[in-house]
């Protein structure tokens, strides 16, 4: 665990069940790899978008200021974003758990150096163990190479790190994959296995949104995108869930509004509905989801539909 792992359901009581204590932050659009199931469409193409760094300076002192608990810088690939150090250091200095999110391509020493500071923490994604199959799925030849050695030194600089297996074929050989990990020093509670999303680049056929969201985006979390528009996660992007735009309002209206209210009960009443189909509890759920089928609410976190969130990696 980092410094604590933040469960909605036992931070927030019943009176105060949407209280927002995690907030995604992606603070850019760009990423060296353009992978093929990305959720966010990032590529070397992509931007920075609209906000500054005094807009997300402004959103850390928000979300200290409303009690937010944890925060996480993701992308695109948030170790482009110039100011990625600084945000960190910001969000710690107020209080805020940090975690980032990054594919561990290409780390800076001053990144590196923020990464390392109490209650700061990594999430990456991993592919495969072999590398051609690896940078097949990214679009970029070395970034296995590159992604495995940044792995190794996170681990060996005693960072706190966090590691998703997404399931897209069978050439990818997961469980050899996983085992690559373990043999590295990544603790095996905090190897996750996560079936693809149907959402951005990921998306094969049309399909309901709902159907590809954990069921934890009713309550408890939000997103920003780079360009200031918010929505209940990273996930559910649709321009239906949009509840508002930080660059107009400021956080606490965002998370005040009338707008999040509908979006967040609109949800909930369909997770409701969708496990009433499905049954209290799915007896397959993946072990990383244990206990009580809880999932990380994040881009590794497993579909399930009926897990209650975990906010914060489950570790």
């Amino acid at each position: 665990m980092i410094l604590t792992e933040i469960q909605v359901s036992d931070v927030a009581d019943e009176a105060d069940s949407n209280a927002t204590k995690f907030v995604w932050l992606e603070l850019t659009g760009r990423c060296q790899l353009e992978c093929a199931h990305c959720y966010a469409e990032s590529s070397p193409r992509g931007t920075h978008g609209s906000m500054m760094a005094q807009d997300w300076i402004r959103v850390l002192n928000d979300a200290a200021e409303l009690n937010v608990e944890m925060v996480q810088f993701i992308g695109g690939e948030p170790t482009l974003h110039p100011d990625l150090p600084l945000l960190v250091r910001h969000a710690r200095s107020r209080g805020l758990l940090v975690e980032v999110f990054t594919n561990l391509v290409h780390v800076r020493e001053d990144v590196w150096e923020s990464f390392a500071l109490p209650g700061v923490s990594l999430a990456t994604s991993y592919y495969s163990s072999l590398s051609g199959v690896h940078d097949g799925i990214t679009g970029k030849r070395a970034s296995h190479s590159r992604t495995r050695a940044n792995i190794a030194r996170a681990i060996e600089r005693g960072i706190r790190l966090r590691v998703g297996l997404v399931d897209l074929d069978k050439s990818q050989n997961i469980e050899t994959a996983r085992d690559d990990l373990l043999n590295l020093g990544v603790s095996s509670d905090a190897i996750e296995i996560d079936a693809l999303r149907s959402v951005g680049r990921g998306m094969s056929l049309p399909t309901n949104p709902v159907d590809q969201l954990c069921g934890s985006c009713s309550r408890g979390v939000l997103a920003i995108t780079p360009n200031g528009d918010s929505f209940p996660c990273v996930f559910s992007r649709q321009e239906e869930f949009q509840v508002g735009n930080v660059l107009i309002d400021s956080l606490q209206e965002v998370l005040d509004g009338i707008v999040l209210e509908d979006v967040r009960a609109r949800l909930s009443l369909a997770f409701e509905e969708r496990d009433q189909n499905r049954g209290l509890c799915n007896p397959d759920c993946h072990p990383s989801c244990a206990p009580s089928c809880s999932p990380s609410c994040s881009p590794s976190c497993i579909p399930m539909g009926n897990c209650r969130p975990v906010v914060g990696p489950p570790y």
